[in-house]
């Protein structure tokens, strides 16, 4: 009989296990046992492994997980924009991208970093340093432009990933650089408004949680968003065209007279407004590599000098106002100098006789000292810082100094007649400025500021002047911007102006007298005359190409901001406009040259 099954005829056999040798042999018993407890510790491992895992290590496990497949997004608030009056844009944010890796992840092929690095811009030694780090984030460059972006992305590197970031645009660049600032690259104010109004500005992060696959793409949200709260914008008071011609002009300035720098601030008389706040050298705001201090610096804000002659209708004023002279009154000031304490003020020219108006007219130092030395020095002293000489101008901007003004008690004669014509204190551009506008404002000094003031909005000045005095000072400053003043190029066609020029040997590095070779050259004044509408005021520093007093280097770009700024504002000309056709031949022999003015 066979036990694997054989035909016999038409039928098979059938097969018995269970009669089989193999089966019939005895198992030994210990075998058994350990083969029944290998099963069962595997079982009880497994157990063990399932408690460890899901119960006593579950936020271990837990956290694990999620960091290699949950992710929290940032999602960057944007900032508010910066705007000019009128809603022109000065600074706003726009998405762009940025690179960044997983360290770990990332192919450590030496070609294709070469490759990564010499698209983002780096060395291959500066990417594997940047790379060479425990931990799941480093960024490789930030705020790429798109092209560089899309060619990373074709590049297809692995662990190398491209987030948007808000990176600051600056349209109007250069001219209104000092006043706007710039931020970094954490898109935090370092300068000017943006520093000022970082708060209102910077607004909120938002964040969003996400589940990635093992690629690094996105597949799931998980339902947990914060939104973002975006910045505010924030309106200044500042006219971008008027800012930029200011600039210009400045500029150009600079360069023709070979000057160290420029300054020029434009005010509202009505209001206190800054239209313009502008200097050169300046800088781009978008691209700051090898930037200098002497770009960054604020000059109008920053930058204290002496007034020299700017001072002298201050001075007038209150002799007016005290009723001490009226503007006929006559004073001899022959021959040419007087005498205090031994030190002896001088005329560029021998006057003779001039009266208070001619005094201004003519900047006469002796005539100007004669009236100072009439009035006690506290008088003179509460004029000074009544016109916010010696205070820090309340404004919301970074920068702004306070000058100097001594204390009155610690005058000497010598020192309250110099400090009558503009040596001995100091102020910056910007608060000579703000003093002018006791003139323009029908003596009130008004406060000034950089935010747009709401139509309607009244503004209360200081009272300093009375409203006559202001007037009469008016008209001798016209007297100032006309033939026979000392800056008639400071008039404007079409309107009336008026005005002082300034100008002022500089301080020796180190306090010890005064350069008999680099001036400051200065020109503030305001118009229309009957009804004023702006004061500027403009700054040369050290110019040096033969011509150094204000009238004649500050006072032109006086003149073109005037009356660019005036027909920016539709304001009227109050002086009538005669067309004439003049005929001149530059070389004979050659055609009439015809001009229009």
């Amino acid at each position: 009989m066979s036990w694997f099954g054989k035909k016999q005829g038409d039928a098979a056999t059938t097969v018995c296990y269970g009669q089989s040798p193999l089966l019939a042999s005895p198992t030994p018993v210990l075998r058994s046992r350990v083969l029944l407890a290998l099963v069962g510790l595997s079982f009880a491992g497994l157990l063990g492994r399932a408690f460890y895992v899901q119960i006593w290590a579950e936020d271990f496990f837990q956290a694990q997980g999620e960091a290699r497949f949950a992710a929290t997004l940032e999602l960057p608030a944007s900032r508010g924009r910066i705007q000019d009056r009128h809603g022109n844009v000065l600074a706003t944010s726009v998405a762009t991208p940025s690179i960044w890796a997983v360290p770990q992840e990332v192919d450590p092929d030496p070609g294709r970093r070469a490759e990564l690095a010499k698209l983002l811009g780096l060395k291959p030694a500066e990417l594997d340093a940047k790379l060479d780090t425990e931990g799941r984030f480093a960024w490789l460059r930030r705020q790429v432009d798109d092209e560089t972006a899309q060619a990373v992305k074709k590049l297809g590197l692995k662990g190398v990933y491209q987030d948007r970031e808000y990176r600051r645009q600056y349209p109007e660049g250069e001219a209104s650089a000092h006043v706007v600032g710039f931020t970094n690259l954490e898109d935090k104010g370092q300068e000017g408004i943006e520093l000022a109004y970082q708060k209102s500005l910077q607004g909120k992060d938002g964040r969003r949680e996400v589940l990635r696959d093992r690629l690094g793409r996105i597949v799931e949200d998980m339902n947990n968003t914060v939104p973002a709260l975006h910045g505010h914008d924030v309106q200044l008071s500042l006219d971008a065209k008027v800012q930029f011609f200011a600039y210009q002009y400045v500029r150009d300035a600079v360069a023709e007279h070979k000057a160290k720098a420029g300054s020029a601030v434009v005010l509202d008389a009505q209001t206190g407004e800054i239209l313009a706040l502008a200097n050169y050298p300046s800088f781009d705001p978008s691209n700051r590599k090898n930037l200098t201090g002497n770009q960054l610096r604020n000059r109008a804000l920053t930058d204290v000098f002496e007034p020299g002659s700017t001072m002298k209708p201050l001075v007038i004023a209150q002799a007016l106002e005290s009723g001490r002279v009226k503007p006929d009154t006559v004073f001899n000031v022959a021959p040419r100098s007087v005498t205090i304490s031994g030190w002896h003020p001088t005329d560029v020219h021998a006057y003779g006789d001039l009266t208070v108006a001619g005094i201004i007219q003519k900047s006469s130092n002796v005539g100007t000292v004669k009236l100072a030395m009439q009035m006690p020095a506290k008088e003179l002293h509460e004029v000074f810082s009544g016109v916010g000489l010696g205070q820090r101008p309340q404004l919301d901007f970074p920068g702004a100094v306070s000058g100097r003004l001594r204390p009155y008690k610690s005058w000497r004669p010598i020192e309250q007649a110099t400090m009558s014509f503009g040596y001995g204190l100091s102020a910056s551009l910007l608060q000579l400025a703000r003093a002018y506008t006791v003139f323009a404002h029908d003596g009130e000094l008004l406060p000034i500021t950089l935010s747009k003031r709401q139509p309607g909005e009244v503004v209360q000045g200081a009272r300093v002047f009375s409203p006559e005095t202001a007037r009469a000072v008016r008209e001798m400053l016209q007297l100032a911007a006309s033939e026979g003043g000392t800056a008639p190029k400071a008039q404007v066609l079409g309107y009336s102006v008026g005005g002082k020029s300034g100008t002022a040997h500089k301080n020796v590095e180190g306090g010890k007298g005064y350069a008999s070779n680099k001036y400051r050259s200065w020109f503030v004044g305001l118009a229309p005359i009957s009804k004023p509408r702006i004061v500027v005021a403009v700054m040369v520093d050290e110019p040096s190409n033969g011509v150094y007093y204000g009238g004649a280097v500050a006072a032109p770009v006086f003149s073109k901001v005037v009356e660019h700024t005036l027909r920016l504002m539709g304001v009227q000309p109050d002086l009538d406009v005669h067309s004439q056709i003049v005929a001149r031949n530059a070389h004979k022999g050659d055609a009439p040259v015809l001009e229009s003015f």
